[in-house]
């Protein structure tokens, strides 16, 4: 595979080896496989449901395929080139409403990092009791400005944007409010920023208050390693929103590269509208108005050549500036025009009433007359002070935005990947430094872990509908197939709906999607996923990654709800809101099982499906193989559904101290 721009070679060791040898066993294997059962195994009398299901497989191993080709570049980077001395670094902490206590002991870390900085806490809940403790050990704080008053927020993204503003260093390091640095977290990360083409260094985030079997899912130790290491190989390393540096030239070119688009994009849309009023009103001209057709005519032409040069790149205020002048002079020749012809139809009232003498009057005027002058197209003024009004419309200073510049994204509730992606479209690098330099806090409790899977799920799949990458200038197609991967897992609800439904159906009546359970289905299939699961062994190193390979399956009402309450917010303009995940433990005592009716319903019917396909065996109306293979089905899907129990019933972290120093 050759190297677009700005990807370097990664080293061929031993271990990449056997990496891309199972890779490309995934490869052949899974399309063998999914080409058979397109061509030879569905099983059409039931096409309602072998359809789905085949779609489904086809859908899982595009999904083995992406996952393959990031770890065909997986990168392990050694130590890290030395920090720049000379840098100057604003260490800026989010927070919002989390609890004071856990803000300033974040704020404390952040300027106890060795290498020279300001820190700053920017405080988004405005509250006086943050500033005064924050202030009285001489740290930075920072709120939003009164320009955002009656105006969106965009949450962090909008409070980060605001920070940029209002301070000055060449590199950012940005925390969340419970992500306590280590001293040294810029000594090991600024001296990548050599680099003058790197943007972000990403380093992991590893949370303190997960018990050994992380019933949450919260550490995700193959994305926070593997997945992001593989990434990096293919400079597409991402920004999680947090423990991460960031270079503040690169975000403001972002942020006016983005404003001068959106600006071009918004006169090239009224430009375009200002043509079709004018077709409609040329349309309706009397051929004997030559002076308006000629008006007409002369802003139409004025029109195309400004959209030339809008596209040609010209100054949009040049454009807009100089079409202005034009529009101004045609409509000046029209109102001359029209003011001669308002004259004519005065002198011909006058004449009218003239003849009805001292007792007439308009009333009493031919009423067919009347309609006439009613009825006749005085001037088409109107059409020229529409366009008029379109192109002034085009809001230079963004009066309905805080600040015109946003430098991070804020089209999704997440700030990070929408402005790592824009980042990479212009060309900057990003790193991915494999080492815990900052302690957080995980969600202690399901609704927390539930709500903010939700808001992570709905962000990637904003961005996806509102910037699909693999449209997107500028990008490498690995870069657009880097993003693509992280996006297309949030579709794995509607797969794992069809996943669920197969072995209950065949259970409970028989009803088969494939044409027969034969050697040929085992023999492709079995290998595929032996091989495909050596690749996740390989790639872990002996992380546990099984908790994350459940949650992909048992959040699956997560991410239905997510794809779904995106496509309503993107093309409906229905609000997601935005929930900052609380960093204590949330509700009572009672056990949240309510959180989780659709997986418990789920294994009932699997429970359900399993006894009655025992009970169709025993009798005679079902075949050994097919019922045994489906039954080994249900015991792997009632396995991956049992983390839901374990979540419900876990009541937190017992508090331990914070290790000093936790090993990469």
């Amino acid at each position: 595979m050759g190297r677009a721009r700005g990807e370097r070679a990664v080293p061929l060791t031993g271990r990449l080896v056997v990496i891309r040898t199972l890779v490309l066993l995934t490869v052949l294997l899974g399309l063998n496989y999914i080409v058979w059962r397109w061509l030879f195994s569905v099983n059409w009398s039931a096409w309602w449901l072998a359809v789905p299901l085949v779609v489904a497989e086809t859908y899982s191993l595009i999904d083995s395929l992406l996952f393959g080709l990031t770890m065909w570049r997986y990168r392990q980077r050694g130590e890290p080139p030395p920090a720049p001395p000379e840098a100057t670094v604003d260490v800026l902490i989010a927070t919002y409403n989390e609890p004071l206590d856990l803000v300033m002991r974040t704020a404390r870390a952040s300027v106890a990092i060795t290498h020279p900085h300001r820190t700053w806490v920017l405080d988004d809940g405005a509250r006086p009791e943050l500033r005064e403790l924050v202030e009285a050990e001489g740290i930075g704080y920072i709120t939003r400005s009164v320009d955002w008053t009656d105006r969106p927020r965009h949450a962090k993204a909008g409070n980060l944007n605001n920070a940029l503003l209002a301070t000055d260093g060449e590199f950012l390091l940005i925390l969340d409010a419970d992500q306590v640095p280590e001293p040294g977290i810029l000594d090991r990360t600024l001296g990548y920023f050599t680099d003058e083409r790197v943007a972000l260094v990403q380093t992991p985030q590893y949370f303190v208050n997960v018990p050994e079997n992380d019933p949450l899912g919260s550490q995700a130790p193959l994305f926070y390693g593997p997945i992001q290491q593989g990434k990096d190989g293919w400079n597409s390393a991402f920004f999680c929103g947090s423990n991460a540096v960031l270079r503040r030239e690169a975000l403001m070119q972002l942020g006016v590269t983005r404003y001068v688009t959106e600006l071009e994009v918004s006169l090239d849309r009224s430009l375009r509208t200002s043509g079709a009023v004018l077709e409609r009103a040329r349309a309706g001209v009397d051929p004997e108005q030559k002076v308006v057709a000629r008006a007409l005519g002369y802003v139409a032409f004025s029109l195309r050549q400004a959209r030339n040069e809008l596209a040609l790149g010209h100054a949009i205020a040049d454009v807009t500036w100089s079409f202005q002048q034009r529009v101004d002079a045609a409509a000046a020749e029209v109102v001359a025009a029209d003011v001669k012809a308002l004259e004519a139809d005065l002198a011909s009232i006058r004449e009218l009433t003239a003849e009805l003498g001292d007792e007439g009057g308009l009333a009493e005027i031919d009423p067919a007359a009347l309609r006439q002058l009613a009825g006749r197209d005085w001037s088409p003024l109107g059409a020229l002070e529409t366009v008029r009004t379109l192109v002034r419309s085009v809001d230079v200073d963004r009066d309905d935005e805080a600040q015109p510049v946003m430098p991070l994204a804020t089209i999704s509730v997440t700030e990070d990947m929408a402005t790592c992606m824009r980042l990479h479209g212009l060309g900057w690098r990003s790193v991915y430094h494999h080492e815990v330099l900052a302690l957080g806090l995980a969600p202690e409790d399901l609704g927390t872990m539930l709500t903010q899977r939700l808001r992570w799920a709905q962000g990637t799949v904003q961005v996806m509908l509102r910037e699909n990458p693999l449209v997107q200038k500028g990008l490498s197609l690995t870069q657009k197939l880097m993003y693509t991967a992280t996006m297309w897992s949030y579709l794995a609800g509607f797969a794992a709906l069809v996943y669920i439904a197969a072995p209950i159906v065949y259970l409970l009546v028989g009803v088969l999607p494939v044409q027969a359970l034969s050697s040929d289905f085992f023999v492709r299939l079995v290998p595929f996923l032996v091989v495909n699961q050596l690749l996740f062994l390989v790639v872990g190193r002996g992380a546990a990654t099984w908790r994350g390979q459940q949650y992909s399956l048992a959040l699956f009402p997560v991410w239905i709800r997510s794809v779904t309450s995106a496509v309503a917010n993107v093309y409906r303009g229905r609000s997601l809101g935005f929930a900052v995940t609380p960093k204590t433990k949330q509700g009572g005592d009672e056990l949240p099982w309510h959180l989780v009716k659709p997986q418990l319903t789920v294994m009932v019917l699997l429970v359900v499906a399993a006894v009655v396909g025992l009970i169709r065996l025993a009798v005679g109306q079902a075949t050994p193989l097919g019922t045994w293979a489906n039954l080994v089905w249900v015991v792997y899907d009632l396995a991956v559904f049992s983390v839901v129990i374990t979540a419900v019933r876990y009541r937190g972290f017992s508090p331990a101290p914070i290790p000093e120093k936790v090993p990469s």
